[in-house]
């Protein structure tokens, strides 16, 4: 074939000399094995591949580092709190704001009443309260805080009080030895008061448990306040009605010299009916008279005079129910008055009835739903103290000594290797 032939033709080309080994001699061509030096009879031995690690300059600046920046450091911080950090009593307390809410006879019967709901909205303000200035000041001018908590100063001056610590100062100190737990969900708050004896921190639990006490009385009487002011109002506004609708009534009488026009109306009305019974009489007085006399009896003549005075009299007691006289209105423009004050005399004592019933019931609601502050944890009374928490604090310290030891080494070593 042609590229076999090309192959045979074009042999491939010979490696060059350094690349090529040379041939091995067989055996009979080798000749005689060469003796070696006594030396390299004896067993092989194994030297180490690094020497031993040696102490140097770096390894003990580590080691001082360390010693300087946390064991130095933690070592003091034992000191002082197994030697001169005093000992800080606890006590405890839970409470929580209900609200005292009534049930309707239809919720009795039902079971969909609540006996004792609590106020998370009151909670909330409670809790807040609790860290607030104005509780320090109230628990201040009941208990001398400054001088409970500043008693060990001269000996722990790191975890006591000041002195002469200012008002500022008293509460950042009462947010550490004052702590409050709130549950959200639940209503729930716990406290724990910590003093350097068991005593005062349980005195100052039971103050801050009554001050608590009196400010959810005050939100209470606040609240009911708010319920009742505009029932009120409304019965304010109506007693004003009813006394000025009173007042006109009774100057109307007054002026009219009429206590009751529709009596007196129905007193005209029957004098008016006894002068039309009396004119009926003498009427058929007259008709007998004509009937059995003559025409010139003077009888006649007087009864035609008395029927006469009797028709003035009528027509007279009937011109006073449409005309008015010059001293006094009419008989209508009377009762018309009247009746018009009687009006609104009735209106303002149902509007004042009504507001009255509305205050009462107001107010009946607001007493249904009063809250207090109920304690299911009493103030307690320590018999160990558990604080300052010794180990925790060491080991905390411990922690971040060893951390900020670290980091320093590592920026340290790491600014050395870039030069």
């Amino acid at each position: 074939m042609p590229h076999t032939a090309a192959l045979a033709t074009n042999p491939a080309p010979a490696a060059p000399a350094l690349l090529r080994r040379p041939p091995i001699p067989a055996a009979k061509e080798r000749g005689p094995r060469p003796v070696l030096p006594e030396a390299f009879h004896k067993p092989h031995v194994v030297r180490p591949a690094a020497s031993p690690a040696r102490s140097k300059r770096r390894h003990r600046r580590l080691i001082a580092s360390f010693a300087l920046s946390v064991l130095a450091p933690l070592l003091l911080a034992a000191g002082y709190l197994y030697d001169r950090a005093a000992d800080q009593f606890a006590s405890d307390a839970g409470f929580a704001v209900r609200k005292e809410e009534g049930m309707s006879g239809i919720d009795l019967l039902g079971g969909l009443g609540d006996l004792g709901g609590g106020d998370t909205a009151d909670a909330d303000i409670l809790h807040a309260y609790l860290q607030s200035q104005d509780l320090v000041t109230a628990v201040e001018a009941e208990f001398d805080l400054r001088a409970v908590w500043s008693a060990p100063h001269a000996r722990d001056p790191l975890f006591a009080l000041e002195p002469e610590a200012s008002l500022e100062d008293l509460v950042d100190y009462w947010q550490r030895m004052v702590r409050v737990s709130y549950d959200p969900g639940s209503g729930l708050i716990e406290m724990q008061v910590r003093a350097f004896e068991a005593a005062d921190a349980q005195h100052i639990a039971e103050v801050v448990l009554s001050r608590s006490g009196e400010m959810i009385n005050a939100l209470s009487d606040q609240a009911q306040e708010d319920a009742t002011r505009h029932a009120r109002r409304e019965l304010s506004e109506a007693e004003a009605r009813l006394q000025d609708a009173r007042a006109r009534l009774t100057r109307f009488r007054a002026t009219t010299r009429v206590v009751d026009p529709a009596a007196d109306v129905q007193s005209q009305m029957g004098l008016i009916d006894t002068l039309q019974q009396q004119l009926a009489d003498e009427m058929i007085k007259l008709d007998l008279l004509r009937n059995r006399t003559r025409d010139t009896d003077p009888r006649i003549d007087q009864a035609e005079r008395r029927i006469e005075i009797i028709e003035g009299r009528i027509e007279a007691e009937r011109q006073k129910f449409g005309n008015a006289a010059q001293d006094r209105a009419s008989y209508a423009e009377t009762v018309s008055e009247f009746e018009r004050l009687t009006a609104e005399r009735e209106f303002a004592e149902g509007a004042y009835v009504a507001a009255r019933a509305a205050l009462d019931a107001a107010v009946a609601e607001a007493r249904r739903q009063s809250r207090y502050l109920a304690a299911f944890i009493a103030p307690t009374r320590a018999e160990t103290a558990r604080f300052p928490d010794r180990p925790l604090i060491l080991l905390v310290a411990g922690l971040f000594a060893v951390l900020l030891w670290a980091i320093g080494t590592l920026v340290f070593y790491s600014l050395r290797d870039r030069r």
